[in-house]
């Protein structure tokens, strides 16, 4: 029988490309003439989604991929690509989006991570569904379980990197739809008497 967690978890695999989703739409928001403070958000969104998934991945799905018998090239390659990853994370740490070598090494990190990515989800992610068919649902679990034990003492950070990598327009409409919403939420909680709706 199935636990609660495992129900409501996607599997390890489905995780791990919403994972990828998720970082490529962020890189997809940057833009090399936005507001310094829109870039750096963004830099530290997609740098903190990367660490976290790496990680995941390097406790969970590469040891029950390698127990399973999974591909040994790519498993070999797999936790040297983080390493580098992880190398030009740091270096953009040091830097402030006005450094002339931000943006260079952003796209750097980005090429890598789409390297990897295609590598896993054509080869490693079908595969690890052929191999651990049975354990996807509860190696999910695991990882949903382990990501919100990474991510608890990251929280702020994580929604102040979110609004901050928000357009100022976006935020702007998204206030007023806030607004609108609440007036005609309140309009039809308390309806004026006489008025027909």
């Amino acid at each position: 029988m199935k636990s609660i967690t495992e129900s409501l978890s996607p599997t390890i695999t489905n995780m791990i490309r919403m994972d990828h989703t998720t970082v490529m739409e962020t890189f997809h928001q940057y833009e090399i003439d936005s507001r310094p403070q829109t870039k750096q958000a963004l830099v530290s969104t997609v740098c903190l989604a990367l660490e976290i998934h790496a990680q995941l991945e390097e406790e969970i799905f590469y040891p029950a991929m390698r127990a399973a018998g999974g591909d040994g090239d790519f498993l070999g390659r797999a936790v040297p690509e983080h390493s580098e990853m992880r190398r030009l994370i740091t270096e953009l740490r040091t830097m402030t989006p006005d450094n002339p070598a931000y943006d260079d090494t952003f796209m750097a990190l980005m090429r890598d991570v789409m390297h990897h990515v295609a590598d896993e989800e054509t080869t490693l992610l079908p595969q690890a569904e052929r191999l651990l068919a049975g354990r996807l649902g509860e190696l999910g679990a695991e990882m949903t379980k382990r990501r919100l034990q990474l991510t608890a003492p990251r929280a702020g950070e994580i929604a102040m990197n979110t609004m901050r990598g928000f357009p100022t327009s976006s935020m702007i409409v998204a206030a007023g739809a806030v607004l609108a919403g609440t007036y005609l939420a309140k309009r039809a909680m308390n309806p004026v008497p006489g008025r027909r709706h």
